[in-house]
């Protein structure tokens, strides 16, 4: 499981013309899921997640959490994000978890956020072309792997 998280000072989600989930401060996280995925890696990256030091101290330091703040969450499903690109020109999806599991980890990764995340929490939408708008805040942005 990997999850790009992005620091932000808004962000936003629509499919074709519809705005399907917006949050003001806090992170958009894309969200990715492999083959070898269960649910204890899914637990333990909603642990990652919820306590991952990005937002700055009184000091100006990253020593504070979304929970920490109580920012929002946007959480977007991205497949592309299990692909393997180490060699080559073109992406292999190989090690992707496949469509019908990825949709059930996502829905659980959800479910996990809000029952943990007293925070406003949005989602795109599964398997939909999304457009996903933001105001990166920093520009502060990391890649976080179980």
């Amino acid at each position: 499981m990997k999850c790009l998280i992005q620091r932000v000072v808004e962000a936003a989600v629509d499919v074709d013309v519809e705005r399907v989930g917006a949050i003001g401060s806090g992170l958009l996280v894309f969200v990715g899921f492999e083959k070898d995925d269960d649910s204890g890696r899914i637990k333990r990256m909603g642990e990652r997640l919820l306590g991952y030091r990005v937002f700055s101290d009184n000091e100006d330091r990253m020593n504070r959490s979304i929970r920490d703040v109580a920012g929002d969450l946007l959480l977007v499903s991205q497949f592309t994000l299990a692909a393997d690109t180490k060699k080559g020109t073109r992406p292999s999806f190989s090690s992707s978890a496949e469509p019908a599991a990825a949709r059930g980890f996502f829905d659980d990764f959800v479910e996990l956020m809000k029952a943990q995340h007293e925070g406003h929490i949005a989602t795109g939408r599964f398997g939909a072309n999304m457009q996903v708008s933001l105001i990166n805040d920093g520009p502060v942005t990391f890649l976080l792997e179980t």
